[in-house]
């Protein structure tokens, strides 16, 4: 499955990609998180494996993210491993005349497993899902720019 998304932040990209690129921000942005844990690498550059752990229902998820590209302030990509997912995330943050920041995110979703019913049932949970996170990090970067 592959998507694209964009939003508009209203926040020029310098202070966009300050808070974006902060780890101690995550959780006040992403739903669930409880908890991120680098593993191996220098965090937030390309190699770097974090351990993610998002609260889920009554469970919990754990995911890996790998760090694939970073060319701040333009790009940033990952990976992002659950069980059953392997998401790929690559990341464009283009400069709207100093006062805003387009953010355009292009996805692609695998599914093995028992993740592959999952993926053909309930499909379009990932796209809103994705831009939910957008969503919530603008709602976050706007008040805190």
């Amino acid at each position: 499955m592959q998507f694209s998304q964009e939003i508009t932040v209203n926040l020029p990209r310098e202070r966009f990609i300050e808070l974006f690129d902060d780890p101690d921000n995550l959780k006040l942005w992403q739903q669930g998180l409880l908890s991120f844990e680098p593993v191996s690498g220098t965090p937030g550059e390309p190699g770097a494996v974090s351990r993610l752990l998002y609260k889920q229902g009554k469970g919990t998820m754990e995911m890996l993210e790998t760090i694939t590209r970073r060319e701040l302030p333009e790009a940033f990509d990952g990976t992002y491993d659950a069980k059953g997912v392997h998401n790929i995330c690559k990341n464009e943050f283009h400069d709207l005349a100093g006062t805003a920041t387009r953010w355009v995110a292009h996805n692609t979703f695998e599914f093995s497993g028992f993740m592959k019913i999952i993926g053909l049932l309930f499909g379009s949970m990932f796209p809103k899902q994705s831009l939910r996170m957008m969503n919530n990090f603008k709602d976050f970067a706007e008040k805190h720019g």
